[in-house]
């Protein structure tokens, strides 16, 4: 709410000082209303560049708008323009009363407001990519066994031993060409859940009381992890665990993270969702751009990877338990600039899931909130000297 106080005050200012130029510099100076108009937004501009940059966006990735000046300076000429045609074809009366010129003011401020809105959303964008574009030469993460893999269980008493015997067969054989951990986190479940993946072998099993959310299981999985990889894939294996080969391929060719998409081009669906589902993704989707600065084609893809560095950096910084997790690692993806890979996926949507679309739609829509709100109150960020993976670029240089 800080945040929204501080930006909320700030576009207020500026704005009561744009419009007051213009009505009040109206009745004093003779200049022509284009002119005076393009001197009012001017100046509104630059008191907003100073403000915003020194208050509204202090702790936020978006602050490299502020410092990277000729985007910046590229944004206010086009809506500078914007403005002032859309002024001038609205002002052809002559009138240069306050209230002739409120209305066209008004509606000329709101034009040149989306197309500000809209090249900010384009340069910034290509901004994030670029960070994330390519691989870096990095040194080998830290870990005892080449690979994690986390797997995330609520009431999977009666399917957890097939899905470990399926890994297993899957990914066994890194046993013996590096090594791997498997993980299986049980997120309160009312069952024997915990108690069967021991049975059936998985190297360590994590219990949490009471239920949390996917969110939390993943975290504590991810941070228990040892391996130099870290992967997480949900427990109906909608993904085979044979994909889970391809992710390891990708971080240990230098990217960050690796995530999976259901929208990628490549992207087989053995069995398709139902219809409310899908479309419930749609919208999903959609919403996270109140909180990412990119563009991706699946956020809720639930097969991810991860450099063993980059994991720890992001799940330490993680608060989300429920559903949006996976938007919040998307956003701090970009906050600490790491690389990023989508990759196409084999889907089954299997009849185990335990999602339920409104309820979690719903859940969902109130955590994205909440991670602007976390973000914007600069509770992401570094301590002071709480170093960086070696190779990734500092947050907002």
């Amino acid at each position: 709410m800080r945040f929204l106080r501080r930006f909320a005050a700030v576009g207020a200012a500026v704005t009561i000082l744009d419009v007051g130029l213009v009505l009040v510099g109206a009745g004093v100076v003779d200049w022509p209303l284009p002119v005076l108009d393009g001197v009012a937004v001017a100046v509104a501009t630059l008191v907003s560049y100073a403000a915003h940059r020194a208050i509204s966006y202090a702790a936020e990735p978006a602050r490299r708008w502020f410092r990277a000046l000729p985007h910046y300076l590229g944004a206010t000429a086009l809506a500078l323009a914007t403005d002032v045609a859309v002024f001038s074809l609205l002002t052809t009366g002559g009138d240069r009363g306050p209230a002739a010129l409120a209305g066209p003011k008004a509606l000329a401020l709101a034009a040149a407001f989306l197309v500000r809105i809209g090249f900010y959303r384009r340069t910034m964008f290509r901004s994030v990519r670029a960070d994330q574009e390519r691989p870096r030469d990095r040194p080998t993460p830290p870990g005892a066994v080449r690979l994690s893999l986390v797997i995330p269980a609520y009431r999977e008493a009666e399917g957890i031993g097939t899905t470990l015997a399926r890994v297993e067969r899957a990914l066994g054989h890194l046993r013996d060409e590096g090594g791997l951990q498997v993980i299986v986190v049980d997120d309160g479940s009312p069952d024997d859940t915990a108690a069967v993946a021991r049975q059936a072998g998985a190297d360590l099993v994590i219990e949490q009381r009471p239920n949390q959310g996917k969110g939390a299981a993943v975290r504590a999985g991810v941070l228990a992890a040892t391996g130099r990889t870290v992967a997480f894939t949900d427990a109906d294996l909608s993904y085979s665990p044979e994909q889970v080969l391809g992710l390891l391929a990708r971080v240990e060719e230098g990217w960050d993270v690796v995530v999976g998409s259901r929208k990628h081009t490549e992207t087989r669906t053995l069995v398709t969702a139902r219809r409310l589902r899908e479309i419930g993704g749609r919208v999903i989707n959609a919403l996270t751009s109140v909180v990412l600065l990119g563009q991706y084609r699946d956020t809720q893809c639930g097969l991810k990877a991860f450099r063993s560095d980059a994991a720890r950096l992001i799940f330490s910084r993680s608060i989300v338990d429920g559903f949006a997790f996976d938007v919040e690692v998307f956003h701090l993806v970009e906050r600490f600039r790491l690389t990023l890979l989508e990759v196409p996926v084999e889907v089954v949507n299997s009849s185990r899931s335990t999602v339920h679309v409104v309820r979690d739609a719903t859940r969902l829509i109130r955590d994205l909130f909440r991670i602007r709100r976390t973000a914007h109150l600069g509770a992401y960020e570094l301590a002071d000297g709480e170093p960086v993976p070696q190779g990734v670029a500092p947050p907002h240089g």
